[in-house]
């Protein structure tokens, strides 16, 4: 019987194309899949706290921008929860361009979370239970068959829940970079006790431009706009369910903005010079070393660009990227305890067309991957 679980065990956390196959997140392989780029935290009108930005301004900003889906997650507390009457029934709510995910602003005294759903849901019965102890959330959530992200974790509306009920973690929120280091503590934090959360970014974007007015509020579309940051996904296909499973699964990244660099992180874990390993994948530490290679895919900007290494929450390398827009490590993950390397990538900052006050606002960062994992719990 030990031997028949230790084997269960074994080909579990196996490194291969579909490392770690067992979990409830359906992805694509290393070669077979696209990459599709998006916001996962956008306001509309439908959320009162926003100005001038109507579903159709912000859906053609999304599309102009190449995107290939989008959540528009108004707040839940300003409608009673009743998010199906509004965000979604409006009648700008419409692309035959984009997958329009289907969610809200899970909006709390505890914090804040989007919901991700590939469908229409009833939100209300989050919304109605918002106080309630984190088993009875866990079980409503379970029910509706949603994907809950935790929100800008260390803002004054910092999730204030049990992280063991999130699928993803968003570490980065709106242009701003500085905000967002401590949301990485929190990453780490979790990662590092063995809670595999994938991360995620979004815009947080809730204003359109007031023409005439320099009011804060009136021009902030003209800095954080949809996709700033934008969160990339690695699916087997283009489907609204492909892209929640992939965001759960770990198999993202996030860029600056719709047109920076993607980040992409793999693993040779057996030394045949091909990567067994994509972002968001789990095996069993090998005997040897792990080479890893970091990869900036898109149109780069003249000047240097910067890879930190990041292992099990404390920095293990700083790297110079090649001229070919990659670079490698090497490292041997311990035997038996768990192991996670992830990248940050800092550099010149990419235009944003028509958002021309991007520059001014966003701050070093780049590029953020998802961990590569060794000996993590598939069952945790």
């Amino acid at each position: 019987m030990f031997r028949v679980v230790a084997l269960a065990l074994a080909a579990a956390l196996a490194p291969a194309a579909y490392a770690q196959t067992n979990d409830k997140f359906v992805v694509a392989s290393l070669t077979e899949g696209v990459w599709m780029k998006g916001d996962l935290h956008v306001h509309s009108r439908h959320s009162k706290d926003s100005t001038n930005h109507g579903e159709a301004r912000i859906i053609a900003d999304a599309e102009r921008a190449g995107f290939d889906f989008l959540l528009i997650s108004d707040h839940d507390n300003h409608v009673n929860g009743d998010t199906a009457h509004h965000t979604w029934s409006d009648p700008e709510f419409r692309s035959d361009k984009l997958l329009l995910l289907y969610g809200a602003e899970w909006t709390t005294v505890r914090g804040h979370a989007v919901i991700l759903s590939a469908r229409p849901y009833d939100e209300k019965k989050l919304f109605d239970i918002r106080d309630a102890r984190d088993v009875v959330v866990q079980k409503v959530k379970d029910g509706l068959g949603v994907h809950l992200s935790a929100n800008h974790p260390t803002n004054k509306d910092h999730f204030g829940y049990s992280y063991d009920l999130v699928d993803s973690l968003e570490v980065w929120n709106t242009v701003r970079w500085a905000p967002n280091k401590t949301n990485l503590m929190v990453w780490d934090d979790m990662l590092s006790s063995g809670r595999k959360i994938g991360a995620r970014g979004g815009s947080d974007s809730h204003h359109g431009t007031v023409p005439g007015s320099t009011a804060p509020q009136a021009i902030e579309a003209t800095a954080n706009n949809v996709g700033t940051p934008t969160t990339w996904v690695f699916a087997p296909a283009r489907t609204r369910e492909a892209v929640i499973a992939a965001i759960g699964r770990g198999r993202a990244s996030i860029s600056a903005n719709p047109y920076a660099p993607r980040v992409e992180l793999t693993a040779d874990v057996n030394g045949d010079g091909k990567a067994d390993m994509l972002m968001g994948d789990n095996a069993r530490a090998p005997a040897g070393p792990v080479r890893f290679t970091v990869k900036l895919a898109g149109k780069r900007e003249d000047g240097a660009y910067h890879v930190r290494v990041v292992k099990n929450g404390d920095v293990f390398a700083t790297l110079d990227v090649g001229a070919d827009g990659s670079v490698g490590f090497a490292d041997t993950p311990d035997a038996e305890a768990r192991s996670y390397y992830r990248v940050e990538v800092e550099g010149p900052a990419t235009p944003y067309p028509g958002v021309d006050n991007f520059a001014k606002v966003a701050g070093p960062m780049v590029a953020i991957s998802n961990p590569i994992f060794f000996n993590f719990d598939p069952a945790f």
